[in-house]
């Protein structure tokens, strides 16, 4: 039977910055993806230019049932250290809204990095090969078996992420596992995902599919100021994918069309200077005719500004500062960004990463209930653990 010091499964984000860090300690190490290619969320990430990481990254940017979970590892492994790996490397990249980074290039920089690092700590790569069954050893260690024969190890790292972009391989094997050696997992949900509307709403909006326009969306106390998009299933934009996160079925959304402006006292000042121009045109002028026609038609504005009274105005003012929305519900684990919720974070050493129940196994990155915001916080998430992992495997 085949046998090292570390198996990590999954050859991701994670998994990958775990075997680097791993095998620069001299661990003997083999990472098994189940697909053809690795690094895949990877190339797909930031629209080919990989978001890797958010200068203003902190354990605040992060959902969890435990939110002081992630401090440890976030502490141990911050964004400049992953930055200086990108600039050791040559990668020449950029910044964006809101600390966010991202390659001048492409999102390949980012995995060959990966893949350059796992090859200098002397790792091993094998793809197309899926494990069917684990069992712990009485001596320690675990037993696989996978496609390609039999394998053991002393420590074994699950890092197969969660279940969003399934067709970028995504499965439940790290939650089936979990369950398998008694580790509880919590419920699991699409998170960073666009919405969809009611089929009445989304008759309304149709006109507007591919229209961009700056919002704050908002769920409770939890708010979001940035660029809302109008699609042909419903809503999406990183305000919404945002918010989406903090959503639950049947719950409403609140979206403030004009975040930065005092719409009642643009009105007013407007049907002083333009008393008989029309309001769709005035308001035009702050968003596209198109989404000015929408929203009027939708609340039956009409008409010159000055047949409206400053109250009136300051009514319609509300309507567009706090427009309400109640998706019919989420595009769902296809296109989100990430999973929701995962394996109870109690379960697991917030320094270590070793599972509590199953010494010599490690779960890293977003199998666990960690999710981040959008914006480079998830990637940050996988090269924190995955060292802090890597440490002790």
């Amino acid at each position: 039977m085949e046998s090292r010091d570390v198996v990590i499964i999954g050859a991701g984000a994670s998994g990958l910055m775990t075997a680097a860090t791993a095998g620069y300690r001299g661990r003997d190490v083999l990472v098994l993806e189940h697909t053809k290619k690795v690094g895949r969320k990877i190339l797909m990430s930031g629209g080919g230019r990989c978001n890797f990481t958010n200068i203003y990254n902190g354990p605040d940017n992060f959902l969890s049932t435990n939110k002081h979970f992630s401090k440890s590892a976030l502490s141990r492994y911050k964004a400049a250290d992953f930055i200086e790996l990108v600039e050791r490397h040559g990668v020449e990249f950029h910044e964006k809204t809101l600390g966010q980074l991202f390659c001048n290039e492409s999102s390949k920089e980012i995995l060959q990095l990966l893949l350059t690092e796992c090859d200098w700590a002397g790792t091993e790569i094998r793809t197309e090969t899926s494990v069917n069954k684990v069992e712990a050893l009485a001596d320690g260690g675990y037993r696989l078996e996978t496609t390609s024969g039999e394998l053991q190890c002393q420590s074994l790292v699950i890092a197969t992420g969660g279940l969003s972009i399934p067709n970028g391989g995504a499965t439940s094997f790290a939650y089936d596992l979990a369950r398998q050696f008694g580790m509880e997992v919590t419920e699991l949900q699409a998170a960073l995902v666009p919405f969809t509307l009611q089929p009445k709403d989304l008759e309304h909006f149709k006109p507007l599919s591919g229209v961009s326009h700056p919002v704050t969306a908002r769920i409770g106390k939890v708010s979001f100021r940035e660029n809302m998009l109008f699609t042909h299933r419903g809503i999406s934009g990183p305000a919404i994918l945002q918010i989406s996160s903090y959503w639950q079925p049947g719950t409403e959304v609140t979206i403030d069309l004009f975040p930065e402006l005092d719409l009642t006292d643009w009105l007013i000042q407007a049907k002083a200077q333009h008393g008989k121009a029309d309001i769709v045109n005035q308001l035009a002028q702050l968003m596209s005719k198109r989404m000015s026609q929408t929203f009027c038609e939708l609340w039956n504005i009409s008409g010159p500004m000055n047949q409206f009274d400053n109250k009136k105005l300051a009514a319609i003012a509300d309507q567009f500062h706090n427009w309400t929305v109640k998706p019919s519900g989420t595009e769902g684990y296809r296109t989100a960004e990430v999973t929701l919720g995962g394996i109870v974070t109690d379960e697991v050493s917030s320094k270590t990463f070793e599972a509590k129940k199953a010494p010599g196994m490690y779960f890293v990155g977003e199998c666990l209930d960690v999710t981040g915001h959008l914006g480079g916080h998830n990637f940050q998430w996988a090269w924190a653990c995955g060292f802090a992992a890597g440490q002790f495997v």
